[in-house]
């Protein structure tokens, strides 16, 4: 098997994380150490260089994996402990370690029998997995039939449960959970415990019946951030979905996103491993299905009796990401007519990357005589990698608060660099006339022009870029909102009656290393 074509194509272990590893290629034969290096793209002090061995066997197509590392790497849903093993199947997540850093095996197609079991000609063999049950995929006209373990799988910051006879389908009936299929029995916004609930509506079950019977594979995504905060026991939650889904009496398949990041609504973290892992090949038809969700952006009185405004719009905004046709509760379950609702201020789908790189275009971006620069604008607003990009790599000196620690040493970089007949840029938000003074003065004194360079980055668009930083590397320090928040209160807009001599706007213009990053920025990724 290992000497055939197909198998020579070899097997590999892929990232379902926009901005992970590229595929890491699996020879036959050949043992691979793998743990934190630039290869997996871990920088957590908490996976060793050496967390775990992979020696694949084409001929049985898994991977044994060996741990070797302190802390724990979890094997298809098996929890491993320094010097254990476990078998990782096709299809099947390696985490490298404490649930992080996940990574799909793929092995290429065995031949014409396997090829035949995924048009779904013939039944795949079924293999039982040590506290798993098996249930096999339906086949639809455009995907392959593949066995799909039930029970629950901790993937991370994602848990995925599949009930016995979920069946994988074209067109997928998706709901959020609380507020959409349940709510509190004690009439309490937040539920007072894991038994605090009750199905929202009596004709939610028979709904979900017919859904059933049209064709529709059934889908609850949820987020519950509340476990990674501690407020929440991950058991309990668990105990709780089966008690829901037997109650409702159709087999579910459930998502919950258990913190920030990726899989968190309204980012189609969930969405996306449902439709690349978690139907079992089965393509999905996006516009055969529906999405149904309570967080809708509707206002305060949208209908009789319902005084509170929505508390998002992340349900909606999952939806349009994905562009999946959307209802409310009361739109889909009581033939309610929609309801008026709004969107966030900022579309992330509209931000252009193109234009000028900067306002009046005319204008000279890099001097060739000493002046000094400085910067203004929101925390990720693009300050330092616009100016590291432009002005740096130009030979400016480049002061930053952040890492000199004080505005007077950002002074002190300023000045040698113009005392030695250098150009110079302050990096910081410099959000009012006090702050961007003390580099006006600086420049006065050595007789050089100063400039501001306002980078204009609204306060929306530097959240989104914060969280969207935060997806694509967890290891940069997030920007708190009350920074944020805080920056607004003192702006105060740069003018040159301040002694400026000129001030350049920069507006915000994305750019990606990828199409796939591309596409998770533009999603809209606060409700």
């Amino acid at each position: 098997m290992a000497e055939g074509a197909d198998a020579a194509r070899g097997c590999r272990l892929e990232s379902p994380d926009p901005g992970g590893p590229p595929p890491i290629p699996l020879p036959a034969g050949q043992a691979l150490l793998l743990g934190r290096s630039p290869l997996t793209r871990v920088t957590d002090r908490k996976c060793s260089r050496n967390q775990v061995e992979l020696v694949p066997d084409y001929q049985t197509r898994t991977v044994m994996v060996t741990q070797l590392g302190v802390n724990p790497s979890t094997v298809g849903g098996r929890v491993l402990a320094p010097g254990a093993q476990a078998p990782l199947r096709h299809g099947e997540t390696l985490l490298l370690v404490n649930g992080l850093y996940p990574l799909v095996l793929r092995f290429p197609p065995a031949g014409p029998e396997e090829a035949a079991q995924r048009r779904g000609d013939v039944e795949p063999p079924k293999k039982k997995l040590k506290g798993e049950k098996p249930a096999r995929g339906e086949a639809g006209s455009k995907g392959a039939a593949v066995p799909v373990p039930t029970g629950w799988q901790e993937l991370g910051k994602l848990l995925v449960f599949t009930a016995g006879g979920v069946r994988d389908r074209e067109k997928i009936a998706g709901f959020d959970l609380d507020g959409t299929l349940i709510t509190t029995r004690s009439g309490k916004v937040f539920p007072t415990g894991p038994d605090d609930w009750r199905i929202l509506y009596p004709s939610i079950p028979r709904k979900l019946q017919q859904l059933q019977a049209d064709g529709y594979k059934l889908v609850i995504f949820t987020n519950q951030m509340g476990i990674s905060r501690g407020k929440l026991k991950a058991k309990d939650f668990q105990a709780k979905v089966e008690a829901v889904l037997e109650q409702l009496g159709v087999p579910l398949q459930v998502l919950v996103a258990t913190g920030s990041g990726l899989y968190r609504k309204p980012v189609l973290g969930m969405w996306d491993h449902l439709c690349e892992q978690a139907n079992g090949g089965v393509e999905i038809s996006v516009k055969d299905s529906v999405y149904v969700g309570d967080a809708a952006g509707r206002p305060a009185d949208w209908a009789p009796g319902r005084k509170k405004k929505d508390f998002s719009c992340a349900d909606r905004l999952f939806a349009l990401n994905a562009a999946l046709p959307f209802h409310t509760p009361e739109e889909f379950f009581l033939n309610w007519k929609p309801s008026p609702f709004s969107l966030p201020e900022l579309d992330p789908r509209q931000l252009d990357s193109g234009g000028p790189l900067h306002l009046p275009a005319s204008a000279a971006l890099v001097s060739a005589e000493p002046e000094l620069v400085v910067a203004v604008g929101y925390p990720a607003a693009g300050k330092s990698t616009f100016l590291k990009e432009h002005l740096v790599s130009a030979g400016y000196a480049y002061a930053n608060r952040d890492t000199l620690g004080t505005w007077q040493r950002c002074v002190s970089v300023c000045e040698e660099a113009l005392k030695a007949g250098g150009r110079a840029v302050v990096d910081n938000t410099n959000p009012d006339p006090g702050s961007r003074a003390r580099y006006v003065a600086c420049a006065r004194d050595l007789g050089v022009p100063c400039r501001c360079f306002h980078f204009t980055a609204s306060l929306e668009l530097a959240k989104h870029n914060n969280r969207f930083r935060q997806m694509m590397d967890g290891t940069h320090p997030s920007v708190s909102d009350m920074i944020l928040y805080g920056y607004r209160k003192q702006f105060v807009a740069p003018t040159l009656a301040e002694g400026f001599s000129q001030i350049l706007e920069i507006p915000f213009r994305p750019r990606f290393s990828s199409p796939r990053q591309a596409a998770l920025y533009r999603q809209f990724s606060e409700g």
